[in-house]
């Protein structure tokens, strides 16, 4: 289960890369610099696009990490291109897919601290609790923000690839 969630969780990060090529082909078309996109948000008291990528990628790399007993790599938020925003991204699914199903199997019994949660959570709590609804809610968010920018982002593009098969 873990390995399949945090599986799931990588693919909807990686649907941010979409995104992010249909921002720089907007932007393109419409003549302006795509770093206005990469700072604009949907309220102000709210993270930016950039935020957003940052934040899907650190709580799906923590997931990763923690639920299969390692320490998440550490990233800078330096990033300030759209560039920069895809090699955070490719760098986190690299992480998470260096991670071994196997490495998953006792992921029920870790035990997580997270900074802004009082107390201590088990493995399936920090899974169904903090990442699975960070990353969807972050990736949701970089959605919007291009979304409500105009940026030609659908329902497909949020759902990426679906693995089907002819019967």
């Amino acid at each position: 289960m873990y390995a399949r969630a945090i599986a799931q969780c990588t693919e909807a990060v990686r649907t941010m890369e979409t995104y992010l090529d249909k921002a720089d082909r907007f932007a393109h078309a419409k003549k302006f610099d795509v770093a206005v996109l990469l700072s604009t948000r949907l309220a102000p008291d709210m993270g930016g696009l950039l935020y957003q990528i940052q934040s899907a990628c650190d709580y799906l790399k923590g997931g990763a990490a923690w639920l299969s007993g390692q320490q998440p790599p550490r990233h800078e938020d330096n990033e300030q291109t759209l560039e920069d925003a895809r090699a955070r991204i490719r760098k986190t699914i690299e992480f998470v897919e260096s991670v071994a199903a196997d490495r998953y199997d006792g992921a029920a019994n870790q035990v997580v601290k997270v900074s802004w949660v009082p107390g201590k959570l088990s493995g399936e709590n920090y899974l169904l609790q903090i990442v699975i609804p960070n990353v969807y809610f972050h990736v949701a968010m970089a959605y919007a923000i291009l979304r409500t920018n105009g940026v030609d982002v659908g329902k497909r593009d949020f759902i990426g690839p679906i693995d089907a098969f002819d019967v």
